[in-house]
């Protein structure tokens, strides 16, 4: 993907200077921030903009990968951003565990309510999160939730998508220009199944280990203890070579998977919505 400035399209740059228009109207602003493609840009316009006066929140849970809070710090701490790490434990949530159709709704209820405290103690009156245009056209429980709380959801409000998301972070020398995209590890699991901590690492050691061999969009659904495998379409095949599918047949069932298949139609976002009815997905 190459894009330079000149190719950026006229239309994603009046986008983008609306996004800029739009962050300098708050005196402060709190950035609801998990390293990823979407929530990095947002956070580095608004740190441009708003300089000092832009705080980012990362939430601490076993449903948020270590690699990715490392990211998060490392990120806060070359652009000498202010930083604050709430401990959201959303397993602790009246029936999170039990994986109901709206377990997003629950997260995202806790977890804003917890930054909007913080924001109270520090005088940021503000809170923004990183959601783009793209989120409309699947089930998203939790937009629901960042709506009734009255969290800004600027890219999306603009209309920002991930292709251009991803170019104008490229312009920007952003890192998360052509990460993955990434769900929290509880979307992993079909909804009814029941969550818990040790499935929830076995999910991300098994991730982690994929992306050490090298795929770079990955996810582990679970099934009862079974393993399904997605990655990107073009790199299926690559999972059969017999080096690669011996490594990740032993590993998988060393972490504690019974049986490990690979999904022949590749990576799918949110394709755990196949699992509910059709008038709720």
């Amino acid at each position: 993907m190459n894009t330079t400035f000149e190719q950026i399209p006229t239309e994603t740059e009046q986008k983008y200077k609306s996004l800029l228009a739009e962050l300098k109207k708050y005196p402060s602003l709190a950035i609801a921030f998990s390293a990823g493609v979407d929530s990095t840009f947002l956070l580095d316009c608004a740190r441009n903009v708003l300089g000092d006066h832009v705080t980012a929140f990362t939430a601490r849970s076993c449903s948020f990968p270590e690699r990715e809070l490392l990211e998060a710090k490392k990120f806060c701490a070359e652009k000498k951003i202010r930083h604050i790490i709430l401990d959201s434990e959303e397993l602790n949530i009246p029936g999170f565990c039990n994986n109901p159709k709206n377990r997003c709704y629950l997260c995202k209820q806790e977890l804003f309510q917890k930054i909007r405290a913080a924001c109270q103690r520090l005088g940021i009156q503000t809170i923004a999160e990183g959601s783009n245009s793209d989120d409309n056209g699947d089930y998203r429980p939790g937009l629901k939730a960042i709506e009734e709380l009255g969290i800004l959801s600027p890219l999306r409000h603009i209309g920002l998508n991930k292709e251009e998301i991803r170019k104008l972070s490229r312009r920007q020398g952003l890192p998360t220009w052509n990460k993955q995209s990434f769900a929290c590890l509880s979307s992993r699991f079909v909804y009814g199944e029941k969550i818990t901590p040790e499935r929830l690492k076995m999910v991300e050691q098994a991730e982690q280990l994929l992306l050490d061999l090298g795929f770079h969009q990955v996810r582990v659904r679970i099934h009862g203890m079974s393993a399904r495998i997605e990655v990107n379409k073009e790199d299926v095949v690559k999972i059969f070579a017999p080096a690669i599918r011996n490594t990740v047949s032993t590993e998988f069932h060393r972490i504690g998977f019974t049986f490990v298949t690979v999904d022949i139609d590749g990576y799918k976002t949110g394709s755990m919505n196949k699992t509910l009815p059709p008038e709720t997905a």
